[in-house]
């Protein structure tokens, strides 16, 4: 399939900038996908679609202040975004600017407080930088760093925790997994006395996620790993949940990916490691039986990820839809809910 196969066209005000309050209240697109008839909701009442029996998987990833801003000792600002961790104080990163930031360089945060220094380039142009800093690493980064808002939201954002989903607890992520943003803890203690299991994995939301995907046919594109964990307790309780004839509802692509990742013969085993699972038109769930998810880029791995799902052509209708009922997009706009 060709890349443009995942195109269209969004007008700018459609870019939700701010995330809407109280969290529950984002509105929902709910597809069926046997008639495929759409209803236009509102985030609270995805409580509707769920049956008891069923389990809705999360990923409790927590997003850090990822993004740092410096300078070189010779003068000249740079910034970086911290991707993955290698080790106590080396991360996989992206700098700007790349070219006066090659391997050698140094980088300096907060008067001294934490200093970079660039080892390597890594192979889709990032870098591995190793830090120093007096005290943790953690503090240094809490101290300094911010939260790594994607390029299309200009606000600024008065919450930290407004970029975190409300059961965010494993550090380690560059992005929040949006698609959990709209829940509050009031509608997740309402779906549990509902009868449905809520079931926490773990995806550290990094270049795989949002990295563009920059080759036509889509099939060349090579995805990025991300560290992913299924814990025995969360196999246990999704496999018990499809054996009494319950579905698996994922929150957000990440859930899926990483539920798709330890599937084994359509069970979900306990697993932890690197996944850099490329889900595309084309690929047979094991896992996945429906999607909470947002609206996403045009021609992202994310679109084709929900085309698989459900149907491309039919995706796309649904978006022309969504723009024309003025649904608001991307990580802090609203849901679709894929039955």
């Amino acid at each position: 399939m060709k890349l443009s196969d995942f195109m269209y066209d969004l007008p700018e005000e459609r870019i939700a900038q701010t995330p809407v309050e109280p969290r529950d209240h984002s509105r929902l697109m709910v597809i069926h996908r046997d008639t495929d008839e759409i209803e236009h909701r509102h985030f609270y009442d995805v409580i509707d679609y769920l049956n008891p029996g069923d389990v809705l998987v999360v990923n409790d990833t927590r997003v850090i202040p990822a993004r740092l801003y410096g300078e070189r000792p010779t003068g000249g600002a740079c910034e970086v975004l911290l991707l993955k961790q290698l080790a106590p104080k080396r991360w996989e990163t992206l700098v700007k600017p790349g070219k006066k930031l090659k391997p050698g360089a140094e980088i300096v945060f907060g008067d001294g407080r934490l200093c970079g220094r660039v080892l390597e380039t890594t192979d889709v142009g990032g870098r591995i930088v190793e830090f120093e800093c007096e005290g943790t690493f953690e503090a240094a980064l809490d101290a300094l760093g911010e939260m790594p808002l994607p390029p299309y939201i200009h606000e600024q954002l008065e919450d930290r925790e407004r970029y975190q989903t409300v059961y965010a607890r494993h550090e380690g992520s560059a992005a929040a997994p949006t698609a959990g943003l709209h829940f509050t803890p009031e509608l997740l203690d309402r779906i549990r006395e509902k009868g449905i299991d809520v079931v926490p994995v773990l995806l550290h939301v990094g270049l795989g996620t949002f990295r563009p995907v920059k080759v036509e046919n889509i099939e060349e594109h090579q995805m990025h790993s991300e560290h992913f964990e299924v814990t025995e307790d969360a196999a246990r309780r999704v496999n018990a949940a499809r054996e009494r004839g319950g579905r698996v509802i994922a929150v957000g692509t990440t859930s899926v990916r990483t539920l798709e990742s330890a599937a084994e013969n359509g069970k979900l085993v306990a697993k932890r490691g690197e996944t850099s699972i490329f889900i595309r038109p084309g690929y047979r769930y094991q896992m996945v039986d429906a999607l909470i998810t947002n609206f996403h880029l045009p021609k992202s791995t994310l679109m084709m990820l929900v085309s698989a799902l459900y149907d491309r052509e039919k995706i796309l209708s649904a978006y022309e839809t969504a723009v024309k009922e003025n649904y608001r997009f991307f990580s802090f706009g609203d849901a679709m809910l894929i039955l």
